[in-house]
Formats: structure tokens, sequence, C-alpha cells
């Protein structure tokens, strides 16, 4: 039987492309995207789920913002998150509530350049002021530290001579993220 995927957006969406484009290859084949939620409203996440027909949402941030992306998630019969840049932080107890089934995509190689206050380019700007000469990517299953789940996989990607931050982005993404991101939401939907 199938199970219920429900990405977690905040931008464009260059993840849940990925993630989309690997469900309808086969890549993922032990589950279905069937919702995709955005915390920011206008973000270009839900234009790239109305374009592949998949049930979208923008849930505000506020007082009752869990609560109401609980009831969506419910309401969608949701197995399995997966956040794909998406930078609100979640509660102790949400996490909980939804143990070893949410995964998150980080772009380094944990425990490398993770933690509170790394993320998008700040990720690539530390590892390139500390000279590093291969960074990456990381799925893990998310807890109530910030990057501090079990990690599922790791990708390296070389870091080359001349790297910006937005050049070593989007090599990591493209050679990183949008491969590990879909082998191991399978891997998560599979078992089981």
């Amino acid at each position: 039987m199938l199970k219920n995927i429900a990405v977690l957006v905040s931008g464009g969406g260059t993840n849940l492309q990925a993630l989309i484009d690997a469900e309808r290859s086969g890549i993922i084949k032990s589950g279905k995207i069937n919702l995709v939620v955005s915390d920011r409203e206008g973000a270009y996440a839900l234009e790239r789920a109305q374009n592949a027909g998949i049930a979208s949402a923008y849930v505000k941030k506020g007082a009752d913002f869990e609560a109401k992306l609980i009831e969506a998630l419910e309401n969608a019969k949701v197995d399995i998150i997966v956040l794909a840049g998406f930078l609100s932080i979640l509660s102790e107890s949400f996490v909980k509530r939804y143990d070893k089934r949410i995964i998150n995509v980080h772009p380094s190689l944990i425990p490398s350049f993770c933690g509170d206050g790394f993320y998008g380019l700040r990720v690539h700007e530390a590892a390139l002021k500390k000279g590093v000469k291969v960074s990456g990517a990381t799925t893990h299953f998310v807890n109530e530290i910030t990057d501090g789940g079990e990690i599922i996989m790791q990708k390296a990607v070389e870091v080359l001579d001349g790297d910006t931050p937005e050049t070593l982005q989007k090599r990591i993404m493209e050679q990183a993220e949008w491969k590990i991101l879909p082998l191991s939401v399978e891997k998560v939907c599979a078992r089981n």
C-alpha cells in the first residue's frame, strides 16, 4: 500500500520538484505525494504542486500554526513528512507526534555546518570560510535537536577552487540533494 507523503516548503520548491520527478520516473514507488504545505504565502513551490496536480495549502505562522498544520496532515492521512527547504522550526511535541516519519535534507555532511542558524547560503559560506575540500548533503530523521536526528543518507560533493556560496549550493543541490532526498523518501516509505 502506498504511503501518503506531505512535503513542507517555504520557497521555490526545487527539492519538491526533484521529488515530483522521482515519483513520476519510478524512483519513489512506495509512496505518493498527496499534499504540499507552505508556511509562506505565494511560495513558488505551491505553484509547482498545482502544476503537478497535488493538493496544496498555505498555513500562516502564528500561535495556532502547528495545530492547523496537524489538521491539514491528518485530513490528508499523511504517513511521511518531508521538509524540503522548510524554514519553520517544529516543536518537540510536533516532532514526537511524527517520530521517525519526518525527513529533512540538509546541505552539508552532518555533523559539519549544521544546527541552529545553519540553513541556505549560510551553510555554504561557512564551509568555504573553513576551507573544506568536500561538502555535500545529508538526509536525516527530524528530532527535537536541529539537524540532530538519525542520518538516513549522505552524499559528498567536491568543493572547487573559485567556488562561491552560490555555485557550491547549486552543485550540492544537483549532485547530492536531488539524488539522495528521493532515495531516502523511497527507503522510508518502503519500510514495513
